[in-house]
């Protein structure tokens, strides 16, 4: 008998330790795994970093081209400087990728055989060598160069993409190969502590028996039973011994293992389960479900009383990886769970019980919620920017020819107001649009540095008439200059965008709260939030008392024409637009709400650069002409409209549909003082690239740049680039005039 408890007291210490080995061996593994994913993300972060600054030596040097600004050189020369290490950095990167860093050092001769090109372009522009320049222009050289570094990067991204998914896929398959041992290794535990305490039990038995047998034999029994005691105790001493090491290993294990009865009572449950579950030994599971709401996986369809782990494995199912999440009555912070269950039966074949083993997938399924939810905002705006651009082109000529009906119809007072009306109707389109282009970070800003607690004072004055008495509105500025490079007018538009919603959250009233604070978001935050950049910020939160909104709200307020408001109440577009505005100008948007406690919406804007600017003063509308202008528009309503336009303010007009009739126009001599066009034109060239062609052709030629939609031809990081002048669609006659003026009257020149 002693045997046959040393026999299974070894084969389970036997198993335990091969289990408790395969367990640290993939323990070991997965934490491998994670540090190959975080490397191939790096390794994707330093391709970017190099795309980048190539990209950015590249535009310095056309712009030093463009504008012969001393900035640009200084520019192209600080980021030459960088790529050096930035190349380093990424081969350090790819030294265990034998075929990836062949690839990087046959690319690192191009970019800097490029960016040779490029600083002898230059040199040869500040030395005024035409001849030279003209030769080394012509073999077009830095263009292949250009084409097949680009070729090469993509290559790199594309391979360390494909290298990232596969190492993905093997972590998640370590882990759930390490669920599965750990799961193997309560049962192993469970079914050694029953075997032992059984066998104790029969023996015990086995000795009383043989006791009562014969009382005649009592000396040679008193000897048999001392002999069999000391055995006993030897016995009982290695199973405590057992059972110590087993309470040992159960107890340290990451995932919350309960053991329950047919009648859900927890026989056993490790401390993982009494931190994560709340769940102790005694406790009835029937009892706690009256504790919490339980959902399936989706989080949108409630659990029902048969559909629990509990209940599915006492009726003898067993399952691996069932998703649940629960959300505590009292507030506590909702988990999402993964579940395996495994029933116990008796000798018989009867359940008797069951084990449950949870693992919290909490924080890596809001990671994933995070990204998708990232990734669905930025194909909205893509879809949104793409749309604009025709939307403007249309309501360009609906505004501009309504506002020439009113004009002309002063004699006919009800088409006059039917024509108001339409003219009204055509600029709340304009201003919808203006929204989309907001939130799909398409729209050009004017960013300045501006003292935050100053425009917050006076945004705050003008919220008071517009929310109504109402409504207490409070401030709480940090004190000391705070300064951020953002675009004042889109502030105050996000401001006051977030002061209505609050607002109509609030109908019988409440407090509106406004507060700025400097902080740092550091790299755990980043690491939570994956769109942020680790650093110092100007927070701008904007807080009510108002009814709040439920996770499922929060997690599509930003989305363009989602609103909670009735049927004509809301568009839908005032939080998406501030969330384009935060994103575009290099920032961060958190919402924090509780259901019928209120809503706190915080920005993190980027820190100022130097001092505050003060906003240049509007000039006043300006008159016709008598110059020649050559639009080139692709768009035919459009383009008869503009020329319309233009001849009845006097000025002369040359016309072009696209970029190889207005070159080919240009290069037979016509003659015209402004080239009016469109960014995105057919013909091979864009609107701004055929301005620098033709800046080639004419030194000194004015340009005036119009778009519904400019994509990243002449604005970059959210903000229009220098010496570049832009009338946006849909515009007015009064703003055309102005801008044409502006541009003849040569405030800003290109070429």
């Amino acid at each position: 008998m002693i045997s046959t408890q040393r026999v299974i007291l070894g084969a389970g210490l036997a198993i335990l330790l091969i289990i408790a080995a395969a367990s640290m061996g993939l323990d070991v593994k997965s934490r491998s795994d994670a540090v190959w994913v975080n490397h191939a993300v790096e390794v994707l972060k330093k391709i970017s970093d190099v795309r980048l600054l190539v990209s950015r030596a590249e535009s310095a040097g056309r712009g030093y081209e463009i504008y012969r600004t001393a900035g640009f050189m200084e520019e192209f020369e600080a980021t030459r400087s960088r790529i050096a290490p930035a190349l380093g950095d990424l081969k350090l990167a790819l030294r265990d990728s034998a075929d990836q860093l062949q690839l990087l050092e046959a690319t690192e001769p191009l970019i800097l055989r490029r960016l040779e090109v490029a600083a002898e372009v230059l040199r040869l522009h500040t030395t005024g060598d035409q001849a030279a320049l003209e030769a080394l222009v012509g073999r077009a050289e830095g263009r292949g160069l250009m084409e097949t570094l680009t070729a090469n990067l993509d290559r790199l991204a594309s391979s360390e993409e494909k290298l990232l998914g596969a190492r993905e896929a093997i972590s998640r398959r370590t882990g759930i190969v390490l669920l599965g041992i750990d799961l193997v290794g309560a049962l192993v535990i469970l079914l050694l502590v029953i075997m032992l305490i059984r066998e104790g039990q029969r023996m015990t038995v086995q000795l009383r028996s043989s006791l009562q047998e014969t009382q005649a034999a009592k000396t040679a029994l008193e000897a048999a039973v001392a002999e069999r005691t000391e055995h006993l105790v030897t016995a009982h001493d290695e199973l405590r011994l057992s059972v110590n090491v087993l309470q040992s290993t159960f107890r340290s294990m990451a995932e919350a293992v309960l053991v329950i009865d047919a009648d859900s009572n927890v026989l056993l449950s490790n401390a993982a389960a009494e931190r994560m579950l709340m769940h102790r030994t005694g406790m009835n599971l029937r009892n706690l479900r009256s504790l919490s709401d339980v959902f399936h996986g989706d989080g949108l369809m409630p659990m029902k009383p048969d559909e629990l782990p509990s209940a599915r494995v006492l009726r003898g199912e067993q399952f691996e990886q069932m998703e649940m999440i629960v959300r505590p009555h009292s507030g506590a912070r909702t988990r999402h769970f993964m579940i395996s269950g495994r029933p116990m039966r008796d000798g018989q074949g009867n359940i008797s019980g069951a084990v449950l083993v949870y693992h919290d997938a909490t924080a890596s399924r809001e990671t994933e919620r995070q990204l998708h939810q990232s990734q669905k905002l930025d194909a909205i705006g893509k879809l949104t920017g793409g749309v604009a651009h025709d939307f403007n082109n249309m309501l360009t000529v609906i505004s501009g020819n309504t506002e020439t009906l009113v004009a002309q119809l002063k004699g006919q007072p009800e088409l006059q107001r039917v024509a108001r009306l339409i003219d009204d109707a055509a600029e709340r389109c304009a201003e919808l649009i203006q929204h989309l282009l907001a939130f799909a970070r398409k729209q050009p800003l004017q960013p300045r540095d501006v003292e935050i607690n100053t425009a917050i004072t006076d945004i705050a004055k003008l919220l008071r008439p517009t929310l109504g008495e109402q409504i207490q509105i409070e401030t709480v500025l940090e004190q000391g200059p705070m300064t951020s490079h953002i675009d004042p007018s889109r502030l105050t538009n996000a401001v006051l965008n977030m002061a209505i919603n609050a607002r109509d959250a609030m109908p019988n009233g409440g407090n509106l709260l406004l507060e700025t604070h400097r902080v740092v978001l550091d790299e755990a935050y980043a690491e939570a939030n994956p769109d942020v950049q680790p650093g110092p910020y100007v927070m701008l939160a904007v807080s009510d008392t108002g009814t709040g909104m439920p996770p499922d709200i929060q997690e599509k307020a930003f989305e363009p024409f989602f609103t909670t408001k009735e049927v004509g109440k809301g568009s839908g577009l005032g939080l998406s637009m501030v969330y384009g505005f935060v994103k575009q100008s290099g920032g961060h948007i958190k919402i924090y709400s509780e259901a019928g406690y209120g809503t706190t919406i915080k920005l993190y804007l980027p820190p100022g650069k130097g001092m505050v600017e003060q906003a240049a003063p509007r000039a006043a509308p300006a008159a016709g002409g008598a110059e020649t202008i050559f639009v080139v528009e692709d768009d035919t309503m459009v383009r008869n409209f503009v020329i319309a336009q233009l001849q009845g303010l006097g000025y002369k007009t040359v016309a072009a549909g696209d970029s190889r009739a207005a070159l080919k126009l240009i290069e037979a001599g016509e003659p015209f003082d402004l080239l009016f066009t469109d960014i995105v034109i057919p013909g091979g060239m864009s609107g701004r690239e055929l301005a620098d062609k033709v800046a080639a052709l004419r030194p000194g030629l004015k340009v005036l740049f119009t778009s519904g939609y400019t994509d990243n031809a002449i604005v970059h990081h959210g903000k229009l680039d220098d010496g570049v002048m832009l009338l946006t669609k849909p515009y007015r006659r009064n703003q055309l005039a102005e801008m044409i003026r502006k541009a003849l009257n040569g405030e800003m020149v290109a070429g």
